[in-house]
């Protein structure tokens, strides 16, 4: 008798591709939500970091290790501020997703067309809707109250201080007392930790052993000036005794009334401020190293998005300033690293991205549909390797003292800023190429390159300096900016 094995081969065929495709739709359901841990330092510029400034004495080796394990993002920025407190706008955003003038009414910034209920559309509120469960732990003030309470498990506090209890160790204890809860309780269910520090904004008093490390002292006197010691970080490149001009910002807390510095900008004062600074960082990063210890030995490290990240930059010397009121790359920009499942170890992006695109992100990276309310993008493309950058324009904006203030606007390696300030008594354009100038060197800085300058006054680049105050007037009218400069049409 003969046999046709080609029945039996097109049954054994249909029965394979039955199986596998059970096996795929298997996998696929059981195949575990990443977790997020979003990690948030207050008052923190790239270029403390060895990540971004290799110069760096600030050793934080956790935040190093993530950088080489994960994504670096050269250009991510918060938009700015109508506040003195930067934090609050730029926490706002971070929680929304919006842009800095569609924010939430507060204080002195009015929205005619503030969201209704915008808190239940924000970070904490998505997540927990989407089956997540959320923790959180920072400071206290200039946040998004409404939007802070929508976690399940809030831990706030404002510990600025020098000791387990009073510093940055008290925000880690939070964050390892709620993993150690969900191990015990066999939680299986993904989690968003928003795991936020007080330090390194001042009053920066950092642990003594740290402080000793980098030469540093908690100086409290008006009368005198700290000591100095060889530990200490040098000056910054682009340090100045004094900004060249007014900031605009009259009382301003943070350029007049910060214990230990005041108004003083020599370099015992600065060397002294980023001791104690970095001081502050490195305790940052232990408080880290033992958070990601403690995933690793649940067996959840691998399965979670670790994003490391500030509200904004800061100045302490650079430029003669010493506050986050200002639109110059060491404030503007941000340090921000991403590590997580699927993202390419080692890699470095442009990114041309704003703190409002994270929660897009995070809800893209975790199947979650983005509220309708979110203005930001997406960045998960570049994550992937696909895309390189979000936006190819960057703006910014400081309005938090005298009206309209300072704004700032960059496209590839051009970027230009304005002052229009104190009723019209500072009027100031500065134009900059970045990759010639990345410390946006000024005259006062007595630089001998052509271009390690500010360029506004150069005849040759005066095309330049046109093309880019069109694109900030376009800029401005796109973000709803309610002011216009005095040289822009009303």
């Amino acid at each position: 008798m003969k046999i046709d094995y080609r029945g039996f081969t097109l049954v054994y065929l249909a029965l394979s591709l039955s199986f596998s495709a059970f096996g795929q739709e298997k996998n696929k359901e059981t195949k575990k939500r990443p977790n997020f841990l979003f990690v948030l330092v207050d008052d923190q510029s790239p270029f403390d970091l060895q990540v971004y400034d290799p110069k760096s004495i600030l050793e934080t080796p956790v935040i190093s290790k993530l950088a080489s394990e994960g994504m670096v993002f050269e250009n991510a920025r918060h938009m700015g501020s109508w506040s003195g407190a930067v934090c609050t706008p730029s926490r706002h955003m971070i929680m929304s997703g919006r842009s800095v003038w569609h924010l939430p009414s507060k204080g002195d910034f009015k929205n005619p067309e503030e969201p209704v209920g915008l808190e239940k559309q924000t970070m904490g509120a998505v997540f927990n809707r989407a089956g997540y469960k959320t923790m959180r732990t920072c400071k206290q003030g200039n946040s998004y109250p409404a939007a802070n309470e929508q976690f399940t498990v809030v831990n706030d506090a404002t510990k600025r201080g020098g000791t387990e209890e009073t510093g940055s160790a008290w925000h880690s204890k939070q964050v390892l007392s709620y993993l150690n809860d969900r191990e015990d309780k066999s939680v299986t269910d993904p989690f968003l930790i928003y795991f936020g520090f007080s330090h390194p904004h001042d009053t920066r008093d950092g642990t003594p052993e740290l402080l000793e490390k980098y030469g540093a002292t908690n100086h409290t006197d008006k009368n005198s000036l700290p000591l100095a010691y060889i530990k200490q970080p040098k000056l910054q490149d682009n340090y100045l005794n004094a900004h060249p001009f007014f900031h605009g910002h009259p009382e301003l807390r943070d350029e007049e009334r910060v214990s230990g510095v005041w108004k003083n900008r020599d370099e015992r004062t600065v060397r002294n401020e980023l001791g104690r600074e970095y001081a502050c960082s490195e305790n940052i990063d232990i408080q880290l190293g033992k958070v990601l210890k403690k995933l690793d030995a649940m067996g959840e490290l691998e399965n979670t998005y670790i994003i490391y990240t500030s509200d904004h930059g800061m100045s302490i010397g650079r430029h003669g300033l010493m506050g986050k009121q200002n639109l110059y790359e060491h404030t503007w920009r941000v340090p921000f690293i991403i590590k997580g499942p699927g993202i390419n170890t080692g890699t470095r992006v442009n990114g041309n991205i704003y703190l409002l695109d994270i929660l897009p992100t995070l809800c893209d990276l975790a199947g979650i549909e983005v509220p309708e309310t979110v203005e930001g993008a997406s960045f998960k493309p570049i994550l992937e390797g696909e895309k390189e950058s979000v936006r190819d324009v960057m703006y910014g904006v400081y309005s938090g003292g005298t009206k309209p203030g300072m704004r700032s606007v960059k496209k590839g390696d051009w970027k230009l800023i304005k002052y229009d300030m104190m009723d019209g008594a500072v009027r100031e354009t500065q134009l900059f190429n970045l990759a010639e100038n990345p410390n946006e060197y000024l005259k006062e800085h007595q630089k001998e390159g052509e271009t390690e300058t500010n360029l506004a006054d150069n005849p040759r680049y005066a095309n330049k300096l046109a093309e880019m105050e069109a694109l900030l007037l376009a800029e401005m009218e796109s973000h709803d900016d309610p002011y216009r400069l005095w040289n822009q049409v009303k």
